[in-house]
């Protein structure tokens, strides 16, 4: 881990002030050149614990940039991760408030929940697969608190990974009722198609992202956890929200999840 400095504190206060107020900030690569993807990860690392603080509570993690178009474009060969609060997640169908969104943008995932812990050193495909206990379908509501999206790198780990918010289904899936790789997904918006893809497009397999992290987590000593849940990446191209907008995702084997986004915008929560 990076050691903490001064620098770091400040990005993180900075990144915070913008998610309160919705005054989204330039890029933190601008006013921090020598920043890497240690010193990132030890920015997200304090906003963490701020929250945990706050009294929210983590109940997972996020893999972010696992689509090998969007590693080339961000300049890296490997996903980021962020963490998932309590406060991040909503049912199906149930009302997202517009507000404390932050430029928000839809992707369809695959969730994994954890019936076991992954505290072993390196943990590899059958532990893996040994330690699911079920699958769900999932809307990711990624979110910047950079504007305009103007992102690489070091500027969305920060960011802790550019999370937001979450929709789960409510039926659980066996990992062995389905072919993960091959399995579809479609997202409509108000029935019209906006987002398609399959689930090779998340390193391949959604399962390779969750190998990923389980051994990134392992390696810094915060292995995960029995009931941990797991945002395995996006398996199509993510979608603005607008207010009002509903989004059903579809996947093959999996089920459906619908994500519906309050009409009108108050500011940030």
């Amino acid at each position: 881990m990076s050691p903490v400095s001064q620098h770091h504190v400040e990005a993180a206060r900075t990144l915070r002030d913008a998610a309160r107020t919705g005054n989204f900030i330039a890029p933190l690569r601008d006013g921090m050149p020598g920043l890497d993807a240690a010193g990132a990860y030890a920015i997200q690392r304090l906003n963490t614990e701020h929250r945990m603080q706050e009294g929210r509570r983590v109940v997972g993690c996020k893999v972010g940039l696992t689509a090998r178009a969007v590693q080339a474009q961000l300049g890296v060969d490997q996903p980021d991760f962020g963490m998932l609060f309590d406060d991040m997640g909503f049912g199906d169908a149930e009302p997202v408030p517009m507000a404390g969104l932050h430029q928000p943008k839809v992707e369809a995932e695959v969730a994994f929940v954890l019936g076991r812990d992954l505290a072993m050193e390196r943990p590899g495909h059958v532990d893996v697969i040994k330690a699911i206990d079920h699958l769900l379908p999932a809307i990711e509501i990624v979110g910047s608190r950079i504007a305009g999206w103007n992102i690489r790198f070091v500027d969305t780990v920060a960011d802790n990974a550019s999370a937001g918010a979450y929709v789960l289904g409510s039926t659980p899936v066996r990992l062995a009722d389905l072919d993960l790789r091959l399995c579809g997904m479609i997202v409509t918006r108000r029935g019209e198609p906006v987002s398609v893809g399959a689930g090779a497009a998340c390193l391949g397999n959604p399962l390779n992202a969750v190998v990923w992290l389980a051994r990134t987590m392992a390696g810094l000593g915060h292995p995960l956890r029995a009931g941990d849940l797991v945002l395995s990446g996006a398996l199509g191209p993510m979608v603005a929200v607008q207010p009002g907008d509903v989004f059903d995702a579809r996947f093959n084997g999996l089920g459906s999840v619908k994500a519906v986004f309050e009409p009108s915008q108050d500011g940030p929560r």
